[in-house]
């Protein structure tokens, strides 16, 4: 049975994917943004997301005008999954960023859970293994990058995202819950894999700062199915990427060539990415959908 699902930040790169995995999975959403999303089936709620009296209102909206007509007023969802946020650093001042990500998933965590909602998924990012936004040539700590990984980004997007998590996990220890943070990898949209794919495999020097990976957008919608159909974990870390690494060579090679100095704690596969999904494939049974090589001519 399809469960009702409040997407914040929805009309953006990666919410949109996610959104259509989630409606094709069976479920209704509510997206709430600042700007509509392009989707006759979903309904967008205009919402500040760093308002919590909007927030609180929002997750007891109807989902459609419709709703009027039925025997009952909304209750509360029976999923959150929070994408809202700015994306990236450099888009406004880093105090903005830092200020704006930090409150709005601590008004949707708290809101969600006050109002009894027992899942609850956010969206923390790759940057928090602290090479993405790195000042200058900086090395990861060492491979493979799993969720037990000491982060420590120097960025303010990163940073906020850190505090996410750790927002996630008081809220998930305090109501008893279930949160899952997704520490969500480079986003590739179908298209991009014409436009952007042939300069990754061929110029891998370019790539280190995402670690090889990337996540279909596609898929990471099949991952937040995933997570919504999970219960009983408590607050969790996944990686949402990929398996494969992004390049011609195998992961070992490419590792040797550009990360000489780094230790590897593990033996990898042989195309594993080196941010690696070992632990939403294992604990949350998620299998690919959309390979690179697929779309890809070597």
């Amino acid at each position: 049975m399809g469960k009702r699902i409040v997407f914040t930040g929805g009309s953006g790169k990666a919410g949109r994917h996610a959104i259509e995995y989630l409606l094709s999975a069976g479920h209704s959403v509510l997206n709430l943004d600042l700007v509509p999303l392009e989707n006759s089936s979903v309904y967008t709620l205009k919402t500040d997301v760093t308002d919590a009296g909007q927030v609180f209102n929002a997750l007891t909206s109807h989902f459609t005008s419709n709703g009027y007509a039925g025997p009952s007023i909304p209750g509360p969802p029976d999923v959150v999954i929070h994408f809202a946020a700015y994306p990236r650093n450099m888009i406004v001042p880093d105090d903005k960023t830092f200020k704006t990500n930090v409150l709005s998933t601590y008004n949707v965590i708290e809101a969600a859970c006050k109002l009894g909602v027992k899942k609850i998924i956010i969206a923390s990012s790759e940057t928090t293994y602290g090479v993405c936004c790195a000042q200058g040539d900086t090395d990861f700590h060492s491979f493979p990058l799993e969720e037990d990984y000491d982060v420590d980004p120097m960025d303010s997007y990163a940073l906020s995202k850190i505090c996410g998590e750790q927002t996630a996990r008081a809220f998930a220890r305090r109501f008893q819950v279930d949160i899952y943070a997704l520490r969500i990898g480079n986003v590739i949209e179908p298209h991009e894999y014409a436009t952007k794919f042939p300069n990754f495999v061929n110029n891998p020097a370019s790539r280190k700062r995402n670690a090889w990976s990337y996540i279909d957008a596609r898929d990471l919608g099949k991952i937040c199915n995933l997570c919504v159909k999970k219960d009983g974990l408590g607050f969790q870390v996944f990686n949402a990427t990929n398996d494969t690494i992004s390049t011609k060579v195998p992961t070992a090679e490419l590792l040797r060539k550009q990360c000489p100095n780094v230790p590897i704690t593990r033996e990898m596969g042989e195309w594993e990415a080196p941010l690696s999904n070992r632990k939403v494939r294992e604990v949350l049974g998620f299998e690919q959908d959309h390979d690179w090589r697929k779309y890809v001519s070597l």
